[in-house]
């Protein structure tokens, strides 16, 4: 059973040999190539390649373009600085004030540097590994693309403030993402993950009106060409975990502080739950019995279809040994 099987057969609720491997990698990966992190997020020939480097060492069911949040804000405008072997920073947002969100024009993906370029490493995923490992690209939600546009604190205010502008502004963002998510389907993504951090940020009622209708729309248009979703919510989601599920979204990441037999539960069949160890003090500083252990306690809590994942991206620097003994501990658990 190849990865590909394996996730589908999981999410369909039929047979699999061993739970899937849904962790997600970016920075982790360059330097297991011997790459420094800015090539990563510049170049999909070096994405590419480290992710198919690190998929069969460590028994990964997925190989994914996501990189960094700052695609779509860049070739929207915002200034991103890449610094040699860090992560990128917003040094500053595309929309300063009010008035500028009349001049925030829409850019088709085929044409942004970086949108352009995932594009790309999707075409060079399909080539060498479409059928035999799960694609994912990759999109911001509309709330989370609107603070990547305009500064995550002035966001928070305008909610608040200006709630109308705001309204403008994600329909702005939506069809940026909506757009780039079809072209990602198309250039060979099977799954599109979405991420929305900033949406664990804001009350029950700033989710439903600013965050959710949005991720709706985005995964309506990606299930409309056959693809999946993936909803990922960094942080504390207890809140709103309910109100996830009716993103229909296929898979819901849950975070690592998060109750996990709460959420699964909440969740139940609706989606594929999918976690939620803490990457940090399980994968990257704990022992591999400590991740052998957790791993097993997920998969006791997370229901017929859980996927295995830290709560958020695999820490660089996580001990080899560490995702080994997350290998381990699924092909024990096998078909159970």
């Amino acid at each position: 059973m190849n990865s590909y099987e394996r996730l589908m057969r999981r999410l369909r609720g039929e047979p699999i040999d061993r739970p899937p491997n849904l962790d997600i990698i970016m920075n982790f990966a360059p330097h297991y190539i011997g790459e420094t992190m800015k090539p990563y997020y510049l170049d999909y020939r070096v994405l590419v390649a480290s992710n198919l480097a690190v998929q069969p060492v460590f028994s990964f069911d997925i190989v994914q373009a996501i990189s960094d949040p700052y695609r779509e804000a860049h070739d929207l405008g915002s200034e991103i600085e890449f610094p040699d072997d860090g992560m990128p920073m917003l040094m500053q947002p595309a929309i300063l004030d009010y008035a500028d969100l009349k001049k925030l024009k829409y850019v088709a993906p085929e044409n942004g540097k970086r949108m352009s370029d995932r594009l790309e490493a999707l075409r060079s995923f399909r080539e060498q590994v479409g059928g035999q490992v799960p694609i994912m690209g990759w999109v911001e939600g509309a709330l989370a693309e609107a603070a990547d546009v305009r500064g995550i604190n002035e966001l928070m205010v305008d909610l608040v403030m200006e709630p109308a502008w705001v309204e403008e502004l994600l329909e702005k963002c939506c069809e940026v993402e909506i757009a780039f998510a079809r072209a990602q389907v198309a250039a060979g993504a099977d799954i599109i993950g979405l991420g929305d951090a900033v949406a664990s940020l804001v009350n029950v009622e700033h989710f439903q009106k600013y965050a959710l209708p949005y991720e709706k729309r985005i995964f309506d248009a990606v299930h409309e060409m056959g693809a999946l979703t993936r909803l990922h919510i960094c942080g504390r989601t207890a809140h709103i975990t309910e109100y996830m599920v009716h993103s229909g979204a296929d898979i819901i990441d849950i975070d690592w502080m998060v109750d996990f037999k709460h959420a699964a539960e909440t969740i139940d069949d609706r989606a594929a739950v999918c976690g939620n160890f803490d990457p940090v003090t399980v994968m990257l500083q704990g022992t591999p019995d400590d991740v052998r252990a957790a791993t097993f306690k997920c998969y006791q809590l997370g229901g017929a279809r859980w996927l295995s994942a830290g709560g958020c991206e695999i820490p660089d620097g996580t001990p080899h040994a560490n995702l080994y003994a997350q290998a381990e501990m699924l092909q024990e658990i096998g078909a159970n």
